[in-house]
C-alpha cells in the first residue's frame, strides 16, 4: 500500500471513529435503537421525553384478547383507571445502557420491564374481566374427554371435545401480566386460558383402556347346563362396562349380580314341581323339598367377575352349593327312596332294582308333626345314633337324615306299622321302618340318593 492510499485510509477511519464517538454521544441522553420499556417503543427517544410518550401510550391504551375461534374483545384502560407512575425512576435503565456500545442495538432488540411502572383500578379491571364474552355462560361449551363407544364387537374413539370453557384464574393473571407489560395483544389460546379435556385420543392412559376394554369384551363364557348352554360374551359383557374419571374400568357388579339370579332362576331345581311315576304306577306331581341344582350364587357372582377380565374362552359348570344326581327332565334317575304318606309304605330302588320296600310310620299330623312331603337327598347315614326331641331319647342302629333332625331309621319299640298308625301314634316327622327294613337300605343306600316323599 503506497503512502497516498494509507492517509486515505486513515482519513476514512478516522471519520468513522469521530462519527461513531458523536453517536455515541447522541446515546448518553437517548435510548438504543428498538428499545421497549413496557410494551412502549422508545427508540431513539431521549431520557427526560420518555415518561410523556409512555403517558400517552397508556392513554390510549387497550388490550385486544383474541380467543380460540377468532373471536375477540377488548379491555381499554381508560376503563380501569390505568396510569403510569410519573415519579417512577428509570435510572437503572439508563445505567445499563452504554453510550458506546449502541452499534449492537441495530441487531438485538432491548426489551425491558419496570414492575409497577403501570397502575390500575383491581376492582374496575375485575368487573371488566366479568364482561368479558370469553366468561359468557350462555357461550361456553364445556371441554370433554375422549369417549368410548362399542360398535360392532370392538371398542372405537370419539374425538375429545376442547370447547371454550376459560380457565378464570389463568386469564386474569394472563391479562394483568399483559397489563404490566404493555402488550396490546393477548392471545388466549398461547396464555394457555382454555380448560382442556383431560384425556384425548392420543393419551397413554386412553390407549391403555381401549386395550383393556377389548380384552374384556373378548371373554367368552359358556355355561353347561347338562345338554343346554347360556353363552356371555361381548353383546352382554360391553353393558356391564363403565369408565370413571379416570378411565378406569368399573364392572356394574349389579349387572353381574342379576345375570346370576337370572340364571338361578332358570336354571335351579330345588323345590321345582315334577311329575314322579309311583309304584303303584300313578304319575304324580311332586313339589317342595330339598332336592336339585341350586347355584351358590354369591360365589359364581366372584368368579364371574374375575373371568370376564381375561380375554379368554372359559367353559364351565357355575359354582354350585348344591348339585342333584342328574340333570335333564329326569333328575331322580332309577336310584331312590320313594315314600308314599297315604299308603304308610316305603319302596327303596338301587339302579331300577327294587332293593327293599315295606310299611312305614310317619309323622302325626294331628299333633303338627307331619312328615314332609316334596324331593329331598339322603345327607348322610350312621350307625348307633341318639335321637332326642320333645320328650323322648331314644338310641337308634340305623339314622338316615334327609331333613334337619328328619330321617329314615329302625324302630325296635314297635310292634306293627302301615295302616293309620301314624294318626294316632306317628312319629314327630321321622319315618319309623321296621330293623330288617333300615338294616337293608341302610347297607345299599349312599349319601345324595333322592328321597321322595308324598301324598296321593
Amino acid at each position: 500500500m503506497n503512502k497516498g492510499n494509507i492517509q486515505k485510509f486513515l482519513k476514512i477511519f478516522s471519520s468513522i471513529i469521530i462519527i461513531y464517538f458523536l453517536i455515541s454521544i447522541f446515546f448518553m441522553t437517548h435510548f438504543f435503537f428498538k428499545t421497549e420499556i413496557n410494551g412502549v417503543d422508545l427508540s431513539l427517544v431521549s431520557y427526560k421525553d420518555a415518561l410523556p410518550i409512555i403517558g400517552d401510550y397508556v392513554n390510549n391504551y387497550e388490550l385486544q384478547i383474541i380467543g380460540r375461534n377468532g373471536e375477540t374483545d377488548i379491555i381499554i384502560g381508560q376503563n380501569i383507571d390505568l396510569q403510569y407512575n410519573e415519579n417512577y425512576s428509570m435510572k437503572e435503565i439508563y445505567e445499563q445502557q452504554k453510550a458506546f456500545s449502541w452499534i449492537s442495538s441495530l441487531f438485538h432488540k432491548q426489551e425491558y420491564y419496570e414492575e409497577g411502572l403501570f397502575t390500575y383500578h383491581r376492582g374496575k379491571l375485575t368487573t371488566a374481566i366479568e364482561r368479558l364474552l370469553f366468561l359468557n355462560k350462555d357461550m361456553v361449551v364445556e371441554p370433554k374427554n375422549v369417549r368410548f363407544i362399542y360398535v360392532n364387537g370392538s371398542y372405537h374413539l370419539i374425538e375429545e371435545v376442547y370447547g371454550n370453557k376459560i380457565n378464570k384464574d389463568i386469564l386474569e393473571k394472563a391479562i394483568i401480566d399483559s397489563l404490566g407489560k404493555g402488550k396490546q395483544i393477548l392471545i388466549l389460546e398461547e396464555e394457555d386460558c382454555y380448560e382442556k379435556p383431560e384425556f384425548t385420543t392420543s393419551s397413554q392412559k386412553t390407549l391403555e383402556t381401549r386395550k383393556l376394554l377389548n380384552q374384556y369384551i373378548s371373554s367368552k363364557i359358556i355355561y353347561n347346563f347338562g345338554d343346554q348352554k347360556e353363552i356371555l360374551d361381548g353383546s352382554t359383557l360391553h353393558k356391564w362396562l363403565k369408565l370413571d374419571e379416570n378411565l378406569d374400568i368399573i364392572i356394574n357388579r349389579i349387572a353381574v349380580t342379576n345375570y346370576v339370579k337370572r340364571l338361578s332362576q332358570k336354571y335351579d331345581t330345588v323345590g321345582i314341581s315334577r311329575n314322579f311315576k309311583t309304584s303303584t304306577g300313578k304319575v304324580i306331581e311332586i313339589e317342595g323339598g330339598l332336592y336339585g341344582w341350586k347355584i351358590n350364587q354369591e360365589e359364581e357372582i366372584h368368579a364371574l367377575l374375575e373371568e370376564v377380565t381375561s380375554g379368554k374362552v372359559i367353559e364351565k359348570e357355575p359354582i354350585y352349593s348344591q348339585k342333584a344326581l342328574y340333570r335333564g327332565e329326569d333328575e331322580i334317575g332309577n336310584t331312590y327312596v320313594e315314600v308314599s304318606i297315604t299308603r304308610q309304605h316305603l319302596w327303596y330302588y338301587k339302579n331300577g332294582e327294587l332293593i327293599a320296600h315295606g310299611n312305614v310310620v310317619t309323622g302325626n299330623p294331628n299333633r303338627g308333626y307331619a312328615t314332609v312331603v316334596g324331593a329331598y337327598m339322603l345327607n348322610y347315614k350312621q350307625n348307633n345314633a341318639i335321637l332326642t326331641g320333645p320328650g323322648y331319647e331314644v338310641m337308634v342302629k340305623y339314622w338316615m337324615p334327609f331333613f334337619g333332625n328328619m330321617g329314615i331309621h329302625d324302630a325296635s319299640w314297635r310292634s306293627s306299622f302301615g295302616g293309620e298308625i301314624y294318626k294316632r301314634n306317628g312319629t314327630h316327622g321321622c319315618i319309623n321302618a321296621p330293623p330288617y327294613l333300615a338294616k337293608l337300605i341302610f347297607e345299599n343306600i349312599e349319601a345324595g340318593t333322592p328321597v321322595i316323599i308324598y301324598e296321593e
